[in-house]
């Protein structure tokens, strides 16, 4: 169905020209699924792009050929390629809310492409568009059809682009990182719903992801894709069996899943033992029937109701749920940014529920409570250097100055595997893994005792996401912090805490010691999240030199 072959794509940048995509190739058949995976910048979404001729302003194509079904795209005019995007050549993007119009219905937006297509006339538009709104499961679809996507979840949002990237029944459906963003079980309802779409319809797809146990459980083949270029191809099984190419080895042993320890994420030459880590019986955090509660439109609407649980001294517990269960509204009350509706919070004994949001940034417990946030790009201000977001705490609660605060960032860096080269750098100047050791030294830079981590490594490459928590772990031994692990990735909880909470519509449902809540479940919502948890092969049989 699709053939690529030396395709070369290149972009124009002020520094001179980049080379994004060096020369690659590969077949797609017929009905085929084919996952393209590697980290941030291997050229995947480039290639993609590529062959929809949607390339950013700067880039072309300078080599190669792009054929589909017999059509030459490359040199296709921009009127055919018009009439073939959607309609024989459709894409769900990374990020469904922004390719998404804000202010238009969600329904209006599917008749655009139904009618650009001519698969629909101004009568029957409308019950075309709710027929693909059905065909996504989305429920009340005439009046989802009335939504703007602001009123949406993220999987409903989600849900609404497949929509409009099926609704004309094309043949080659690309999925550009369709599940970024969404929890454990909303991911593995939108994979499946693509999933059962490709197989009923008879339609040829590509998956890119960085997520390489995501890819081996969807699709047929996968190809590995490392600055531009293709490393190696092959079935999941072989490729986490017995991976030939050392970056492909790298990718494999840093994606979580079972039976594995936090240290064998790492290459092989990294693996130094853990230091030993001590939890005291003594509670440091304790949470007394803590409840939140916003007036909405129709009423009140309790977010959190009546949660109830303890952190001891230098321990890690993680707290999972799918989204809106109330993880972020909890760490927020903790973290002592949001006031509780009612309830307890002590810290050390000392109630701090009592202190208002807003004065405890004055107060002397700030240092001891600090959260390293989801997303590292906005928490960090655009504006300052690597260097001025760590001082920023130190100056204004540590009272450091000079030469002591210029030799206290830099042991910052160094401890949190910061090259003291980047610390003059922007944010924008830095790639993710490096933003989220910025955001952790700047977390860690009072030696907090507590440590709240929303989702830290949710929107980072696997590899980095191995960097990240290892770096977590050793921190955790040096500096004797507790962590709240807010996260919806289990392998990942399963790996770094000790202590797992899980909540569902505002309340716990299940905590435990981490090995007894992920081996055997008592609740029926924890064995949901844990069977929808991808579940790549086990650790490659053959061991290379």
């Amino acid at each position: 169905m699709l053939t690529i072959k030396d395709l070369a794509v290149s972009f124009q940048a002020r520094r001179g020209q980049v080379d994004a995509v060096k020369g690659i190739t590969f077949d797609l058949g017929k009905g085929e699924t084919l996952g393209i995976v590697g980290e941030s910048g291997s050229g995947k979404s480039v290639t993609s792009y590529a062959l929809m001729r949607i390339l950013d302003a700067g880039g072309k194509i300078k080599a190669g050929d792009v054929t589909y079904s017999g059509v030459d795209l490359r040199n296709a005019t921009e009127s055919e390629m018009k009439d073939i995007r959607g309609s024989e050549i459709s894409m769900i993007f990374q990020n469904p809310r922004a390719a998404l119009n804000p202010i238009r219905k969600v329904g209006h937006q599917i008749e655009d492409v139904l009618r650009r297509h001519a698969k629909a006339t101004n009568q029957n538009a409308r019950q075309k568009a709710i027929e693909a709104l059905k065909a996504v499961k989305i429920r009340d679809p005439e009046q989802r059809y009335e939504a703007y996507p602001f009123e949406l979840s993220g999987g409903m949002c989600q849900r609404i682009v497949i929509a409009i990237a099926l609704a004309c029944d094309p043949r080659l459906l690309i999925a550009d990182e369709p599940t970024t963003g969404l929890d454990i079980t909303t991911q593995k309802s939108v994979m499946d719903l693509v999933s059962d779409l490709i197989r009923d319809r008879g339609m040829s797809a590509i998956l890119i992801t960085h997520d390489l146990g995501l890819a081996a459980q969807y699709c047929d083949r996968i190809i590995v894709m490392k600055d531009g270029k293709i490393v190696e191809a092959g079935d999941p099984l072989s490729l986490f069996h017995n991976p030939q190419h050392p970056y492909t080895r790298k990718l494999v042993d840093a994606t979580p899943r079972e039976g594995e320890t936090i240290r064998s994420l790492l290459p092989e030459d990294m693996r130094v033992p853990l230091l030993p880590h001590k939890i005291e019986d003594e509670p440091l955090l304790q949470v007394i029937n803590l409840t939140k509660t916003y007036q909405g439109k129709t009423g009140p609407v309790h977010a959190v109701k009546g949660i109830s649980f303890d952190v001891k001294k230098g321990q890690s517990v993680g707290l999972v749920g799918e989204s809106g269960c109330g993880k972020s509204t909890t760490s927020e009350m903790l973290v002592r940014l949001l006031d509780p509706t009612k309830g307890e919070i002590l810290f050390n004994g000392e109630s701090i529920s009592d202190i208002p949001a807003q004065k405890f940034g004055k107060s002397a417990l700030r240092r001891d409570i600090q959260m390293v946030f989801q997303d590292a790009t906005d928490s960090l201000n655009p504006r300052h250097t690597a260097r001025q977001t760590i001082a920023d705490p130190l100056q204004r609660l540590g009272g450091l100055s000079g030469v002591a605060l210029g030799a206290r960032i830099e042991e910052l860096a160094t401890l949190v595997g910061l090259p003291h080269s980047l610390l003059d750098r922007f944010p924008h100047q830095l790639s993710g893994g490096q933003k989220a050791r910025v955001g952790i030294a700047r977390a860690v830079a009072l030696e907090p005792k507590f440590l709240i981590l929303d989702e830290p490594t949710a929107a980072l490459d696997v590899s980095i996401q191995a960097i990240v928590l290892n770096l977590l772990a050793d921190l955790r031994a040096k500096l004797g912090i507790s962590y709240l692990f807010v996260s919806h990735d289990l392998h990942v909880v399963r790996l770094l805490c000790d202590h797992v909470i899980v909540m569902r519509g505002g309340q716990i449902v299940e905590q435990g010691p981490a090995d007894d809540v992920m081996t055997n479940p008592k609740d029926p919502y924890t064995k949901e999240l844990l069977s929808a948890a991808p579940k790549p092969p086990l650790r490659r049989v053959v061991t290379q030199p």
